[in-house]
């Protein structure tokens, strides 16, 4: 049952489809919400109604959005600005970009064939006004979070959960390990701890011990002496010496060779390094905080990591949830990195703002390279949208997504389609209601794809519909 604070009461929503059948739907759908409903089956009902009535949504079938009702919804919108339009659409979002250029001065945005009035009310009451911004009140675990707002973007309780206790990590001088899949943001986080602990005066040093080849991985930490080999014509400091009353973070801790994690335990627990091909000892006063993407505890019973580093590592710890379990992060987010990449390439507000349906399949998509995946994509479109677009639609961001891996949302349907049960003597009149109905349940009410599964016209198929 619909939640009675999301509901239409009070509007009046005018549908405009030439399926008897998906009229019928959506008319009982929104009278379930509260609104008023007028229907039309054909441009020329439609304009008779809106002539002679106060419309605050529209809602027309993609197939009868021609240049008669293109100009009957301007002239509509000049007259009621707050008037939304929505197209309806049985096809894949990438297939109504044809459509997209007589028509995206004037749409507010598209939605899917059968339609989902729940998520319908919710795009709805965010285009009359409670849009997405990145100037949406954030929940952050404390007030010095302010201190590194930029870094920290997020309002999902697990986030929040996850970060609860940085403050108190920050003020601490305690190792900190950093856990989380690749891409999750354990850099951003470590340069946040950082910003708020008493040295952030001093320098945060970054190294990925897994970009580093390993015979010069030791030359990077601890640096080296002139002539200590070949190629080592003057001294040259290390990354410890360089992070001295800093902050040095060490990423991917788990690809550092085992060699070289004794030197690296021997330098924690003393505070002294010794060059390569240097006898004197240097002290440093570093904060370590490291940063694995792997099970460091499997890493160790599989021989890989050292048991004692690993414990001397895990003194503080944070795990860093993946993106697709922060989903209410996702909207925020896009809008930020969008807004960022835009300012970059010189565009002047207000920017393009992300449609209702299009933050839906932002949060539908598994985002396997979490927070670096998303802000790759949203730079993406940022570069390559036009500059008169006003609104980013789904059929903007798809092609993109879809190049960075296989697009799949909680409808997707990744097996074969299953049998239906006919019992013998059923009249081949009702066989056919059956296979109809079944076809557009297993394709999501995507006609197109069920009159491919039947093997008959998508005209056909509508006709039976109708029929």
């Amino acid at each position: 049952m619909m939640n009675e604070l999301h509901n239409l009461k009070g509007l009046a929503v005018l549908v405009i489809d030439d399926e008897i059948a998906a009229l019928d739907s959506m008319e009982q759908a929104l009278q379930g919400v509260g609104a008023q409903v007028s229907r039309a089956e054909n441009i020329k009902d439609a304009l008779g109604i809106t002539q002679n009535n106060a419309i605050d949504i529209i809602i027309a079938a993609l197939d009868l959005v021609n240049e008669q009702c293109i100009e009957m919804v301007k002239d509509y919108k000049l007259r009621y600005p707050s008037c939304l339009f929505y197209v309806l659409t049985d096809q894949e979002y990438e297939s109504v970009e044809s459509s997209q250029e007589s028509v995206k001065y004037i749409v507010d945005d598209y939605i899917r064939k059968p339609l989902d009035i729940e998520r319908f009310v919710v795009m709805v009451e965010t285009s009359m006004g409670r849009t997405i911004s990145s100037s949406t009140s954030l929940t952050v675990v404390d007030p010095l979070v302010a201190k590194v707002k930029p870094y920290f973007l997020f309002r999902s309780p697990v986030m929040r959960r996850a970060l609860t206790h940085l403050p108190q990590i920050s003020a601490s001088e305690q190792t900190v390990l950093i856990t989380g899949e690749t891409g999750s943001g354990k850099e951003i986080v470590a340069r946040g701890i950082h910003v708020l602990s008493p040295r952030s005066s001093g320098p945060f040093v970054p190294i990925n011990c897994g970009a580093v080849p390993e015979s010069l991985i030791e030359g990077e930490l601890f640096g080296h002496e002139k002539g200590a080999f070949t190629g080592a014509i003057k001294s040259r400091r290390g990354k410890f010496e360089t992070a001295d009353r800093g902050t040095l973070f060490l990423d991917e801790i788990s690809e550092m060779p085992l060699n070289l994690q004794v030197r690296l335990l021997r330098v924690m627990e003393d505070g002294v390094i010794y060059r390569v091909g240097g006898e004197e000892p240097i002290t440093v006063n570093v904060r370590v905080i490291a940063a694995s993407n792997v099970d460091l505890q499997k890493a160790v019973r599989d021989g890989l990591f050292r048991e004692d580093l690993y414990y001397r590592i895990n003194v503080l710890r944070i795990n860093l949830p993946p993106l697709r379990e922060r989903v209410e992060d996702i909207p925020l987010l896009a809008v930020h990195f969008l807004e960022r990449a835009f300012i970059e390439m010189g565009w002047q507000p207000p920017f393009p703002s992300l449609s209702a349906e299009t933050i839906y399949v932002l949060e539908q998509y598994k985002w396997r390279g979490n927070v670096r995946e998303l802000r790759n994509i949203m730079t993406r479109i940022a570069t390559l949208l036009p500059q008169n677009t006003r609104r980013i639609f789904p059929h903007h961001i798809l092609p993109h997504i879809e190049e960075s891996g296989v697009f799949k949302t909680a409808e997707t349907h990744e097996t074969t389609p299953e049998g239906v049960f006919i019992p013998i003597g059923t009249p081949m009149k009702k066989v056919e209601d059956i296979m109809i109905k079944e076809s557009l349940k297993y394709t999501n009410g995507n006609k197109t794809k069920a009159a491919n599964l039947l093997g008959i016209s998508l005209r056909n198929l509508r006709r039976k519909i109708n029929k």
